[in-house]
């Protein structure tokens, strides 16, 4: 049987790579993200009922953690990457406004981006997007219906706000500090048109990330400590 190669790895898709076990030192235009960071200029543009104008826009205040996790391999595709928790309220409130977890993934051998997104409303995504590793600016996309870079909701979301793309643009300033816009386009079953749900903060980094698990206790033998998918004996538990 003749195997068809897989861009840029070849026909070998069970040998894992060497890797760095630095996750902060490897983690191209994602380095900037890493740490505790805190937003209170958060502005959120939402759909209401059509009577009630339509759209609903409110302040929040974001706190965005971003802390590294090992490197990851699946066979020879090595990733690096930053696991993720962003709780958001209102301003002077203590009910959960939006809150979301997932990671942020680097692929220095494509230079791919990828951003994993799960909310408690019964929705994931995966968003994807090339960028330099130096890059300032970048941006990740997923479009429902697609087995690569999607979405996926419960039947009520499907039906009633069904996200048939999304957008997640980031910049990282030269103060510092690092801003998003990130869209969801909505079909309602209310209006005629789309409708851009819209999120956008500036946030100003509060704490330095914590270094990844294998840089806290690497072992002494500078491996990854997670073997091989051929088999290999030597894989340390």
């Amino acid at each position: 049987m003749s195997v068809v190669p897989i861009e840029p790895y070849g026909t070998d898709f069970y040998t894992e790579p060497a890797a760095d076990p630095d996750t902060l030192a490897n983690l191209g235009p994602l380095a900037p993200l890493a740490g505790t960071w805190s937003g209170v200029h958060g502005a959120d543009e939402h759909p209401v009922a059509v009577e009630d104008d339509g759209i609903e826009r409110d302040a929040f205040v974001e706190h965005h953690d971003l802390q590294p996790i090992d490197p990851q391999t699946n066979g020879p595709q090595l990733l690096y990457g930053l696991r993720y928790h962003t709780h958001i309220v209102k301003p002077g409130e203590v009910e959960t406004f939006h809150d979301q977890v997932g990671y942020w993934l680097w692929e220095p051998a494509t230079r791919t981006l990828m951003l994993t997104l799960g909310i408690p409303r019964g929705q994931v995504l995966l968003a994807g997007g090339t960028a330099e590793p130096d890059a300032r600016a970048f941006e990740v996309r997923a479009a429902v219906g697609s087995e690569v870079y999607g979405i996926l909701a419960n039947p009520f979301l499907d039906q009633a706000f069904r996200t048939v793309s999304y957008r997640m643009s980031v910049t990282v300033n030269s103060d510092g500090t690092w801003s998003y816009e990130e869209e969801g386009v909505l079909e309602l079953p209310d209006r005629p048109e789309p409708f851009s749900h819209i999120d956008r903060n500036t946030l100003v980094r509060v704490a330095a990330p914590t270094p990844n698990p294998l840089v806290l206790g690497a072992p002494s033998d500078g491996s990854l400590g997670i073997g091989s998918l051929r088999g290999d004996d030597s894989i340390s538990l």
